[in-house]
């Protein structure tokens, strides 16, 4: 699909990305102007700050065994989702602007191709969390029974059907062999897949939001049934600040990416009155900016994480400047498991009148300081 291809009948193969730029009606320049350069550099900055805190985050996940459970394996296939962003932007920037007008049209499809790949997997890795999370909460557990195989497995199925996502307009779903059904933000695109993308999307954005709404409704009905034994009382506290992370996680993706999804609709369905390429800018800048929130929501809601940082930080820039195992050994039950420590601990488990913690209890206790 390049301008050495030749045309076929209805088909415009051997035309320049220009060319389709044109038809559309976005605006293209061959020459640098002040704004270009502002653009490139603010995206790139922010593309290097993706990079680097994902793959912090990534890091602090492989070296704190406290973190080797699936949901914390699934935020990490999150966080490598959000690092393949940062560098899919990285990529766009260096192929954006005057340099636009020099892409063929194989350059421009893995450009888009890119970007596309990197939502699709944020979006499966969500969804697989709220899964995830509905299978453990309703089981009153603060961590799914999953093997690591089966885990591995749904991250290998998430990037393949990520890719094969990006890969579709490639294949032969683009707007080459039918002009007037060419997007405005995105010049070769048919407007059918933007619809059919963007309506994809928005239906697993609100699949997910009624999932964690059930959560949150069984989990508030559940507390109420609960005792007020201490360990009981530390292991729902854990629960619930574990949700409360994943839930502002899945609330700043929303927030980040439905303008720019509603902005892409829009654009398929051909509203000419909605001037889409006016707020296309600030929606992509949006929507980048979601790929560096989860590290800053893991500082913020994780103590341990925070820790971790730091210790990965040391070693880094300071040779020798490891950090402790603290916490490294964490263990975390089922409901059913804590209570029956707590039974078996019950003669020693008040001291002048105070009640103690059982080694149970500590850990979920420990575990529910960090999520604070």
């Amino acid at each position: 699909m390049d301008t050495h291809t030749d045309d076929e009948e209805g088909c415009y193969y051997n035309r320049t990305v220009k060319f389709f730029y044109e038809k559309s009606g976005k605006n293209i320049t061959d020459h640098w102007r002040t704004r270009d350069y502002a653009i490139v550099s603010l995206g790139m900055t922010v593309c290097f700050i993706v990079i680097f805190s994902n793959l912090l985050v990534i890091a602090a996940i492989f070296k704190n065994k406290r973190f080797h459970f699936p949901i914390y394996y699934l935020l990490g296939n999150l966080a490598c989702a959000d690092l393949f962003s940062g560098i899919s932007y990285l990529h766009l920037m260096f192929h954006t602007g005057p340099w636009t007008i020099k892409l063929s049209k194989y350059q421009w499809f893995v450009r888009q191709g890119l970007i596309d790949t990197s939502l699709t997997a944020s979006v499966l890795n969500l969804l697989a969390v709220a899964v995830e999370r509905h299978q453990t909460i309703f089981n009153m557990q603060l961590h799914s029974k999953m093997s690591t195989r089966r885990v591995f497995i749904i991250i290998v199925f998430i990037w393949l059907l990520a890719v094969i996502m990006g890969l579709v307009p490639t294949m032969g779903w683009h707007c080459l062999c039918d002009l007037p059904s060419c997007s405005t933000m995105a010049p070769m695109y048919s407007r059918n897949y933007l619809v059919f993308w963007g309506v994809l999307n928005l239906l697993t954005f609100s699949i997910m939001v009624g999932i964690y709404t059930r959560i949150f409704i069984y989990v508030r009905r559940k507390s109420k049934q609960m005792s007020q034994h201490t360990s009981q009382m530390r292991l729902k506290e854990t629960v619930l600040n574990l949700m409360k992370t994943v839930f502002t996680i899945l609330g700043c993706f929303v927030i980040c990416w439905t303008p720019g999804l509603v902005v892409l609709l829009l654009d398929g369905l051909g509203c000419e009155k909605c001037q889409v390429l006016r707020y296309e800018k600030y929606c992509l800048v949006l929507a980048e900016c979601n790929s560096f929130v989860n590290p800053i929501i893991y500082c913020f809601r994780d103590k341990d994480m925070r820790r971790t940082f730091k210790q990965i930080l040391c070693c880094v820039f300071r040779r020798g400047g490891g950090g402790s195992s603290d916490g490294a050994s964490a263990h975390f039950t089922t409901l059913d498991q804590e209570n029956h420590k707590s039974r078996r601990s019950a003669p020693a488990e008040r001291s002048n009148g105070r009640p103690l913690i059982c080694d149970g209890a500590e850990d979920a206790h420990a575990n529910s300081d960090n999520w604070n």
